[in-house]
């Protein structure tokens, strides 16, 4: 026991200092400073990586190490980036500041990130970067800006790492147009993602310069069609095979409104059948693989005008707008040439639009003549004249009086712009700027109804200019037009006509004068009156007034047909009684059956009448008799044809008329009568030949014949007739 005991001395001299190797970093000073609170910080070969993703911070922690590496700051609620979060942090390389809540990036808030490589603001809430909120990241190689709500990106946001960035990422945004000049001028760039957004076009040649692309998505946006470009080639298997320079790019752009005509007739010919693009328009070809649509349906129309001005007169100095609409596939564009062969753009005085409008703000003489508009596309061109008249003021120049000018009366110059209102309404006083003293000019508005105002106006005796014409401009605040009225010289009052009931109005008036250091026309401000038009009695009554109108006009259409028919149909009544009132008061009743005799013109009941036997006379007594199934009293006439010759005295009244049968046979007695005359005469006819009566039921031979001895020198043909009605 006694040889261990040295080394106990031994042990206690080292023991203080491994103790004090034993401490922890953490325990030295300044090492709770380096790694922030709820932060993992991690110190692996040299490169110390700060870990601050989840942990609910509202904004960059400001205790960092400098010396940090890389930093997470994901999932997080930091909402600026501001320049001191990473001040002379040069070492950093890796930043990732993902689904936060970031809307705003300070100007040189990465000022100090020189050597950083990679940043990722994805998935945050901006919705547009300033144009220095990228400066400083010299050496930065991918940039990710996916998912957020950026509308516009600067082409300058990227000047500082053009040369160095090889992969961009700014899809799922709301980007109408990309920073093409900056993406142009990306040599190393080898990704480039632009898909789900609201693209519209690329412009031609975006790719041409960028050889180590590899990737490009356009996705999902709203293009119809695709310029040519040399990057799309080598997209395509075997048409160029790939090199270390050009590498095989992978391209799409399915998912777009592509409308498969002639211009995208470049893009079909290299072929792609394994992808799944559709067309979207025209009409026949919408919903068909793109790649499977032959290419002779990929065709153009050439451009056709519809609509344009074909004459316009204006007054000098006003502003022309010269209209020209076409139509084609695709969209052809409209340019305007002038009529000394200049093609015609955006200047100080005049303005063309995509729509094929052209406005001339101030006209001069020289913008007289004809104008041409063109409208070109890739299946041809189509032209239009425009002949444009400037009407001149009158110039005094010389010292002589101008040729006298007939009236022009009032005219509308109607201009899309109030600024030269609103500068007369400035003054709003009565007086001109740069007088010599008061001017006595005066400008006043009376007799205000809805629709109507009167304007009235004097002008100084003592002025040093006497007007040519006047000008009266003026404005309403139910829309924007500004309205010239120009009236002349000798004319102190205008009455305003259809202005809108209800609103307010500024009104200026101008006198248009001879210029003595120009002998030009110039114009010069008498004074502003604004005024309110009145309220409408009844605004109802104008809106109503279409569908009165309407309605009356449907009502007097209804109100003819209607009256027409009742007019018919009165007639029809009115014919119908007076032809039943005419057929009763034929109608008389049937004589009496007086014992039959023969009788001449007029002959009675006596006279040389021969009585014929009783048997007959009983016959002639009629009780009641069946017509057609229906029996007849006592008192109506019979209707049953006559069996026999027999006497009906008729007297002077006026002839017998039948009255209709139940049956509808209601025949006017005189056809009846001319048949039963003719039955009879038959009949008498017949007896004479035979020498005796024919009687109902068969009369002996006996009878008969004393029947023909009774009747003597009257039994013969001449007789027998003159004794039938």
């Amino acid at each position: 026991m006694g040889r261990r005991l040295p080394p106990r001395p031994l042990l206690l001299l080292l023991l203080p200092s491994l103790l004090f190797l034993g401490v922890p970093s953490a325990a030295q000073p300044g090492a709770e400073e380096s790694c922030p609170p709820h932060c993992v910080c991690q110190n692996l070969s040299e490169s110390l990586s700060t870990l601050c993703a989840h942990k609910g911070l509202l904004f960059v922690p400001p205790h960092i190490d400098r010396r940090t590496v890389e930093l997470r700051l994901a999932d997080n609620f930091i909402r600026v980036l501001e320049p001191p979060d990473f001040l002379n942090m040069s070492g950093l390389v890796d930043l990732t500041l993902s689904r936060n809540t970031i809307d705003t990036v300070r100007p040189l808030a990465f000022g100090d990130l020189e050597s950083l490589r990679s940043l990722h603001l994805d998935g945050n809430r901006l919705t547009a970067l300033p144009g220095g909120a990228l400066r400083g990241l010299l050496n930065l190689q991918h940039l990710i800006l996916n998912n957020n709500q950026l509308e516009e990106v600067p082409a300058e946001a990227f000047d500082d790492f053009l040369q160095t960035l090889e992969d961009l990422d700014l899809s799922y945004n709301n980007l109408r147009g990309a920073p093409w000049a900056g993406i142009r001028a990306m040599p190393s760039l080898h990704t480039l993602n632009l898909d789900h957004n609201l693209l519209e076009a690329v412009p031609e040649g975006a790719f041409a310069q960028l050889y180590k692309l590899s990737r490009l998505d356009l996705t999902s946006n709203r293009l119809r069609t695709l310029a040519p470009d040399p990057l799309f080639a080598r997209a395509m298997p075997g048409v160029v095979s790939p090199t270390p320079y050009a590498p095989t790019v992978s391209l799409g752009f399915g998912g777009n409104p592509l409308h498969c005509n002639c211009e995208l007739l470049w893009l079909r010919r290299l072929g792609r059948p394994d992808d799944l693009e559709t067309c979207a328009s025209p009409g026949h070809l919408a919903g068909r693989y793109f790649w499977s649509v032959p290419e002779e349906e990929f065709a153009c129309e050439p451009p056709l005008i519809t609509r344009h001005s074909h004459r316009l007169w204006v007054l000098e100095g006003q502003r022309a707008t010269l209209r020209c609409r076409a139509v084609g596939d695709p969209e052809p564009a409209v340019h305007w040439v002038s009529p000394d062969d200049r093609i015609l753009g955006n200047s100080s005085r005049t303005a063309s639009f995509r729509n094929g409008t052209l406005d001339i703000l101030v006209t001069t003489l020289r913008d007289d003549g004809a104008y041409a508009c063109i409208a070109i596309n890739a299946a041809g061109e189509a032209t239009a004249a425009v002949h444009l008249q400037v009407i001149p003021l009158p110039h005094r120049g010389n010292g002589s009086a101008a040729a006298p000018q007939p009236d022009p009366g009032s005219s509308d110059i109607a201009s899309s712009s109030a600024a030269k209102a609103s500068s007369a309404s400035s003054v709003g006083n009565g007086t001109s700027e740069g007088a010599a003293g008061p001017a006595r000019h005066g400008v006043e508005v009376s007799e205000v109804t809805a629709t109507s105002a009167l304007v009235r106006w004097t002008l100084d005796p003592s002025s040093a200019f006497t007007a040519w014409m006047f000008q009266i401009q003026y404005n309403s605040t139910a829309d924007d037009a500004l309205v010239y009225r120009i009236v002349p010289g000798v004319t102190r009052r205008f009455l305003l006509r259809h202005l809108v009931p209800g609103a307010d109005y500024d009104l200026c008036l101008l006198a248009i004068f001879e210029d003595a250091s120009t002998a030009l026309a110039a114009t010069h401000l008498l004074g502003c009156a604004p005024f309110s038009t009145r309220e409408e009695p009844f605004p109802d009554c104008r809106a109503l007034q279409a569908h009165f109108l309407g309605g009356t006009l449907a009502v007097i259409v209804g109100g003819v047909v209607v009256v027409t028919l009742l007019v018919f149909t009165v007639v029809m009544m009115v014919r119908y009684k007076v032809c039943a009132s005419g057929r009763a008061a034929e109608v008389v009743a049937l004589p009496k059956v007086t014992h039959v005799h023969s009788q001449t013109n007029g002959g009675g009941g006596g006279g040389g009448g021969v009585t014929l036997p009783h048997k007959a006379q009983r016959r002639r007594r009629p009780p009641k008799a069946k017509e057609g199934g229906r029996t007849v009293g006592r008192g109506r006439p019979p209707v049953s044809k006559a069996q026999r010759s027999c006497s009906l005295d008729l007297g002077d009244g006026p002839p017998f008329v039948a009255p209709a049968t139940g049956s509808g046979n209601g025949c006017c007695y005189a056809a009846r009568l001319s048949r039963a005359w003719s039955k009879r005469s038959q009949s008498v006819q017949g007896m004479l030949g035979q020498g005796l009566f024919p009687e109902e039921g068969g009369a002996p031979e006996e009878e008969n014949t004393a029947m023909a001895k009774g009747l003597g020198p009257l039994l013969n043909a001449e007789d027998l007739e003159e004794s039938v009605v």
